[in-house]
């Protein structure tokens, strides 16, 4: 069902709904295709580290196979509208940022002019300031010993001397 449809309708189908949020996700994959030459990650082989959690990473998820799942789509949650491309094979890189909107433009307007405007127009391409993700492990199961849920070693925390998950840890806060 997917192949007969464009980049901007699997998008919208997977969504649920036509955005500006949406379209800014599309035309960030258009813009790494166009740059890297990247297609559709069967396994880890291109990665994402998006740094936002809003409509566009949708569309990040749906054409390049990027996902949380695989281990191959990293969200670093700086608010930005900006998404880091790698390419595990050669360990190539592209930053694609979202430039600031210059006047008044009203939702469907907005949406439209992301769609149309040329990629450079839209986005700044930048060099990765942070290195390729390294791919993703299996981590051991470790029990809290409060809730007694399970939880990977790497989330665990010592407290009291005890292990515990990142819920029921209390951090340590100075109130400064």
């Amino acid at each position: 069902m997917y192949s007969e449809l464009t980049n901007w309708e699997k998008a919208v189908v997977f969504h649920g709904h036509a955005c500006p949020g949406l379209a800014i996700g599309v035309r960030a994959v258009e813009a790494a295709k166009v740059k890297m030459g990247i297609s559709f990650s069967q396994d880890e082989e291109i990665v994402c580290v998006t740094e936002n959690d809003a409509c566009g990473v949708d569309a990040i998820q749906v054409l390049t196979g990027c996902s949380l799942g695989k281990g191959n789509l990293i969200y670093r949650g700086t608010g930005k509208q900006a998404f880091t491309f790698f390419r595990r094979t050669s360990g190539e890189g592209l930053r694609v940022v979202l430039k600031p909107f210059q006047g008044d433009m009203d939702r469907e307007h907005r949406q439209e002019y992301l769609l149309k405007a040329g990629l450079e127009e839209i986005f700044e391409f930048k060099t990765p300031h942070f290195s390729l993700p390294q791919t993703s492990r299996m981590f051991s199961t470790q029990i809290c010993e409060i809730c007694r849920e399970g939880v990977p070693e790497h989330k665990v925390r010592i407290q009291d001397g005890k292990k515990v998950c990142l819920d029921c840890f209390q951090d340590y806060n100075l109130g400064w």
